[in-house]
């Protein structure tokens, strides 16, 4: 029998759940203690061994892994959405936290990224950035949603422009939604303020940082997408291969098969069939996601590298066209593998150059995950 204990921990503001198994699963303490930094690390020293120690990713997450990290020999942040056994019977903190080292023991849990130290500051002004942006456009919609209940036509960008601000309020006859009206002006002004501080912020952070520089050097990423690219993604070194940055920008794609295997004279042989296409993976970072689709935006409808392949791309494929057009026609059924041959004959940001486009990003060898 080893020395070895898997902690459970289920956090909330106020109280810490906790589990301890040991190396044969048996709970061998449960406890709660105070949601601070004394209580959590005299709980932790009055252990012997090595310790495994698991919690949720939460709002205390970052905080708990600094803290934590150099007392404890493994410490797993698992990703909440991909525990279903959580899920299952009845629901309470104890049983929680039971479970999650049930998972630990048997390295079930899915690991949410923590670390490089050295990139929070540039981190948090990612985060700062988009969540202003996102309140940015909110307010935007807002402003033209008041103006479209009342029938008034906004199309454009002008009606966010302070130089016609008199004139969009003067349209709106009734004071009380003229007074909402403004009072979302106002909100917008200041929002716009302080994203322009916040994007100063940003740059000059960046610039400490030399891979800022050399993500910069790729066409249609500009200096805040190379900002935010390097606050988000931090290193490279967190992906075993580039199939794990696929995942998490949201390009890998999902398929199904059933079936595989089929009994031949008295063999099992792997069955020959097309595997289904159920399209891009849901499970993504969505502001990682948006980043690319914009790049690649740009890169298709303005001059450059990209914009040439594209355009050799479909000079190859209507040359392909013309030459099947001389063969034979084959009636073809509308089926999942119909569909399927269709969505894998679309050049677009996943095939050829696509991925090629993420590989420039620094993705390039095949790199061992940090452990």
């Amino acid at each position: 029998m080893t020395s070895t204990k898997y902690i459970g921990m289920d956090v909330h503001k106020e109280s810490i759940s906790i589990a301890v198994r040991n190396s044969v699963g048996k709970v061998v303490m449960e406890c709660v203690i105070e949601t601070k930094a004394s209580m959590i690390l005299q709980f932790i020293e009055g252990l012997r061994g090595d310790l495994h120690v698991t919690f949720e990713e939460g709002t205390a997450a970052a905080w708990l892994y600094d803290l934590l990290k150099p007392h404890v020999a493994r410490l797993v942040v698992c990703n909440p959405r991909r525990n279903a056994l959580l899920k299952v019977g009845n629901k309470s903190d104890r049983i929680d936290a039971r479970k999650l080292t049930e998972l630990l023991r048997g390295n079930q849990l899915h690991p949410v990224y923590h670390g490089e130290h050295g990139l929070r500051a540039l981190k948090e002004l990612v985060r700062s950035y988009l969540t202003i942006s996102k309140d940015l456009a909110r307010v935007m919609t807002r402003v033209k949603a008041v103006y479209r209940s009342w029938g008034i036509p906004c199309s454009g960008t002008q009606v966010y422009s302070r130089l016609h601000r008199l004139t969009w309020l003067s349209k709106i006859t009734e004071p009380g939604v003229r007074l909402r009206a403004a009072f979302y002006f106002q909100q917008l002004d200041a929002l716009r303020t302080l994203r322009q501080e916040v994007r100063q912020e940003l740059l000059a952070e960046s610039h400490k940082h030399s891979a800022w520089k050399r993500l910069c050097e790729i066409p249609s990423i500009g200096p805040i997408r190379a900002a935010v690219a390097l606050g988000i993604l931090q290193t490279p070194h967190r992906f075993r291969t580039k199939r794990q940055l696929w995942s998490i920008s949201g390009f890998a794609i999902e398929t199904r098969s059933s079936a595989d295997h089929r009994h031949v004279n008295g063999q099992l042989q792997k069955v020959k069939k097309r595997v289904s296409i159920r399209g891009l993976n849901q499970n993504h970072n969505h502001d990682l996601k948006n980043l690319f689709k914009g790049a690649a935006v740009i890169a298709s409808t303005k001059p450059g590298p990209f914009q040439e392949f594209k355009k050799d791309r479909h000079h190859c494929m209507d040359r392909v066209e013309e030459r099947s057009k001389l063969r034979r026609p084959i009636p073809e059924t509308t089926n999942s593998l119909s569909v399927s041959d269709r969505v894998r004959s679309i050049p677009g940001f996943l095939s050829g150059g696509g991925r090629g486009f993420l590989e420039t990003l620094g993705f390039e060898s095949e790199s061992q995950p940090v452990s």
